[in-house]
């Protein structure tokens, strides 16, 4: 695993996990990443709506500094280049697990509009 740039010092172990997951994207990238196992930069970049080349790109690299993501680069012509979970990044997704299901039941309470993921990301 390579070493990550973060290095504390941490008040607690909630610090030490949020500073990982940290930013807009992180999070709906885990999802993506599990939920379909293995994507190309273009299906993640369409599948999460507003995110730009650079920050998918900066939040990739950081994940996969991290331990989280596994980034493959074939030698094709062109290059094609997936991601996928690693062992790190599914432990990480299953322990946001209650927070989703937190955020699941703040939406319910509070009546919030919620995008249907299966259709804006094709699939």
């Amino acid at each position: 695993m390579a070493r990550t740039p973060r290095s504390g010092p941490y008040i607690c172990g909630i610090d030490a996990a949020l500073d990982v997951v940290s930013g807009k994207w992180k999070g709906l990238i885990l999802w993506e990443l599990d939920a379909h196992r293995v994507r190309r930069f273009s299906e993640l970049r369409r599948a999460l709506h507003g995110v730009s080349e650079k920050m998918l790109t900066q939040h990739l690299r950081e994940m996969e500094n991290d331990g989280l993501v596994h980034r493959e680069v074939y030698a094709e012509v062109p290059p094609r280049v997936e991601y996928s979970l690693t062992e790190h990044g599914h432990t990480l997704n299953k322990a946001l697990e209650p927070l989703g299901a937190w955020g699941g039941e703040r939406l319910r309470r509070g009546g919030f509009e919620v995008i249907d993921a299966v259709e804006s990301s094709g699939g």
